[in-house]
Formats: structure tokens, sequence, C-alpha cells
């Protein structure tokens, strides 16, 4: 007789009325994974040891409210009709690219108020910050959101998935493409990648290791978001996403062209917070 797995409880904990979500931890652990890392390789670069978490107290809680109001305003037609729903969060309904937005803002006002460099800064976060994006899609994954359009199971037998993952994408007897799935191998890949690249001699110049993060993920993100269900759209044509990573991977082309024209040249991200020039002009 095969044994077939259900569908995964969503709630990690349940204590009488209180309830915790995985969707929640999920993303608290990709959180928490991009800081201790991003702490560690700010120590390399020669930052003050609490500048991360410093920035992280307030970078962290604006992102998250950014990423929420970001959806909400998207949505706005049915938050209007469910007010209630706008403070559900577990119920899943951010926006990574919201929360990118407030919490780059953050980190911008805090660089310039501290006198830090906010190129290093970045640099430092960004491959961290996908590789929380990788974690935190497996949230969506617990709430079967996020996915793609219908195929058939043996589509999904074929992509040598394990059963977990094939059954809880069989959502009320359809079986949907793992799209939480691709945008997590190809963030993890890009954290991988550009971590392996960024401390090269020579090579990147401070704040293009942050450019190649943007580069990165915009790519992955314009071609997933077309597979989606759930897009956020403008009017009926345009996928907010795919709309908002084609304008962002042109413009970080755009501006890694103009910085590579300035002279005398940016410090390199291998000479951390050595010799720099004031360099707090970054990616603004």
């Amino acid at each position: 007789m095969e044994f077939v797995l259900g569908v995964l409880n969503p709630h990690a904990v349940e204590i009488g009325s209180v309830v915790i979500h995985w969707y929640g931890v999920i993303i608290a652990a990709g959180i928490l994974a991009a800081l201790q890392l991003s702490t560690k390789e700010a120590k390399k670069k020669g930052l003050e040891e609490d500048t991360i978490i410093d920035m992280a107290l307030w970078a962290i809680p604006i992102g998250l409210l950014g990423a929420r109001l970001y959806y909400v305003l998207f949505e706005l037609g049915y938050y209007l009709q469910n007010p209630g729903q706008i403070l559900a969060i577990w119920n899943g309904g951010i926006a990574i690219y919201g929360g990118l937005i407030a919490g780059g803002g953050t980190l911008y006002w805090y660089a310039k108020k501290k006198g830090t460099s906010l190129a290093l800064v970045l640099d430092i976060l960004a491959p961290n910050v996908l590789l929380a994006q990788s974690i935190g899609r497996w949230g969506n994954f617990m709430n079967q959101e996020a996915h793609g359009g219908p195929v058939t199971r043996q589509f999904l037998e074929n992509l040598y998935l394990p059963e977990f993952i094939i059954e809880q994408m069989n959502i009320n007897g359809t079986y949907y493409h793992p799209t939480f799935l691709y945008e997590s191998l190809w963030s993890l890949l890009g954290f991988v990648l550009i971590v392996t690249i960024r401390n090269r001699k020579q090579l990147l110049r401070q704040g293009e290791v942050a450019l190649s993060y943007v580069l990165w993920y915009s790519v992955g993100r314009f071609f997933i978001e077309g597979m989606r269900t759930d897009s956020l759209w403008i009017g009926e044509w345009i996928r907010v996403s795919q709309a908002l990573s084609l304008a962002l991977f042109i413009g970080a082309i755009v501006v890694w062209f103009i910085r590579r024209q300035d002279y005398p040249p940016i410090s390199y991200y291998s000479d951390g917070n050595r010799g720099q020039k004031k360099t707090i002009k970054m990616v603004n």
C-alpha cells in the first residue's frame, strides 16, 4: 500500500488561543541567518561591531511594515472590504520589493546620520538578504501560496521533487508549479555566487556587490513572476513585480556604468573600511 503525505499544517505551535505560524517562524529564521552572517562580515570589513545590529533594529521592522503596506496598497479593494485582515500578516501577503524599498530607505537614512559608508553596508547585507529570501520562500510553501499555474503530478515527479513538496502543491485536488521553490533556489544560487566573488581582489568596487544582488534577483523574479497566479497587477496587462524587476535591472546597469566613470576610482569591496574616499554617494 502506497503511503501518501497530506497537506502540512501551517501552524507551528498552538497553545490555547495562541497560534504561532510556520510562515512567521521561517521568515524570522531567514532574517536571523542574514543578521548573523552580516555581523561577522562587517567585523571583517572594519566596521564597528554594533553597526549592523543598530541598523537592523530600525530597518527590519520598517522593512516588514513596508512589505505589508506595499501589498495592501495593491490589493486595496479587498482590504477596504476586509479591514480586519490588514494586520493578519500570518496569512501571507508581504511583498519583498516593498520590504526592500522601505528597508533600503531606512539604511540610507541611518548611514547618512552616522557617517557610515552606505555602499559598504549594502554590500555586506546584499548576499545575505538573498539567503534570507531563499529561506523565507518556504513560508509561502507552508501557506500553499506564491505558486504558479496548474501542472500534472507527473510534471512534478519529473522534477525529482520529494513527496512532501509534491503533495503540498496539491491544492484542492489540483497540482501547481512550485514557483516558491524556483525563487528559493535562484536566490540560494545567487547568494553562493556573490559571496564567492565579492572578496576577489580588484574585482568589485564598493556598491557593486549590492548592484550584483539587484541584477541577479531582478532577472530571476521577472521570469518566475510570469508563472505565478497571485501577482499584483497594474491594470490588466502589467504585473507589478515584473515591471519593477525590469526597471531595477536597467537602473542597476546604468548606475554601475556611471559609478565606474568616477575619478579617483571608488574603493574595492575587498579593501573594506580602509582608505575610502567619501563613498557615501553609493547607489544614490
